[in-house]
């Protein structure tokens, strides 16, 4: 059965941009579950339910995911890839949060589906705008169909 919490992942390797996604995140009073990956592994696993996350219900998908490009073990653009080729997944907002200015990154971040493309910004206060800009829409407003994989659960 789905659970009704609405989850956000958040993965990201780098522990400075991950504390302020997380204090921008708070600021702006979201107040959605987190769950962190640092490595494209590892949110694969927790995706998928495998590894350190097996057992947990692959159909409790996150509401949204941040997902930043430069990864250790499975790269970004990777891990989107593997996303998208997932029924229970293809719907689920994806936003690619990167510090990388490559423009053939955004290219192939949005011909694999992303909905948005954004460069962190430096200045902590352009950073916390974009981040309730960002929940507003996709947490607030965005709606994604409830059950894309057509499973009846």
């Amino acid at each position: 059965m789905k659970s009704d919490e609405k989850v956000i992942l958040l993965v990201e390797d780098n522990e400075d941009d991950e504390l302020l996604t997380v204090r921008a995140l708070r600021q702006n009073r979201v107040r959605n579950s987190l769950v962190i990956a640092r490595d494209g592994a590892e949110a694969l696993e927790y995706l998928f339910g495998e590894g350190k996350y097996a057992g947990r219900d692959p159909l409790d998908t996150p509401q949204l995911i941040f997902l930043d490009l430069n990864l250790p073990k499975v790269g970004g653009l990777d891990v989107l890839r593997r996303i998208r080729a997932d029924a229970r997944l293809e719907f689920v907002p994806v936003i690619i949060l990167t510090t990388s200015k490559e423009e053939q990154d955004m290219i192939q971040g949005y011909r694999n589906r992303a909905n948005s493309y954004i460069r962190k910004p430096v200045n902590f206060n352009e950073f916390t705008e974009a981040v309730s800009q960002m929940g507003m829409y996709w947490l607030l407003l965005n709606e994604v169909p409830r059950n894309p994989a057509g499973t009846g659960k």
